[in-house]
């Protein structure tokens, strides 16, 4: 049996989250190969949808990155990314996409080994989870 390659998405922001990938890669940190890295203008303006189409096209995971707390170029669109992938991850409770599968938190423009390191842990932990099963247990 092959070890399970997940496919996770990470949703960065273009003002700090983004950066820090790229801080990651201009240090030469090597980030996983199942991270398929997409910019949005701020983690605020991410919905939920979006986050169920990435689940729906074959995500196993997905991660939504923003600016730290404080330094939202758009003042509060971190907050509210937040908000509403809290209650994504209530609603996924009822569906047969684990809520582990999403998460939610903020890297600087500078940091990219700490980038790095969120993206090797998160790719562990779907590892951990398997694949999406869509009988309901994952």
């Amino acid at each position: 049996m092959t070890e399970f390659d997940p496919t996770i998405v990470a949703l960065l922001c273009n003002w700090c989250a983004y950066d820090g990938a790229d801080a990651a890669g201009r240090s030469r940190l090597a980030i996983p190969h199942q991270i398929r890295e997409v910019r949005v203008m701020c983690s605020g303006q991410v919905d939920p949808s979006t986050v169920l189409k990435a689940f729906a096209a074959g995500a196993d995971g997905v991660l939504v990155l923003g600016c730290r707390p404080g330094d939202c170029h758009y003042r509060t669109g971190n907050r509210e990314a937040l908000k509403r992938m809290r209650l994504l991850q209530a609603v996924m409770a009822a569906t047969p996409i684990h809520s582990q599968r999403l998460r939610t938190d903020w890297i600087s423009a500078g940091e990219g080994d700490r980038y790095r390191r969120m993206a090797c842990d998160f790719v562990l932990e779907i590892q951990a989870l398997g694949p999406v099963n869509p009988k309901g247990r994952h």
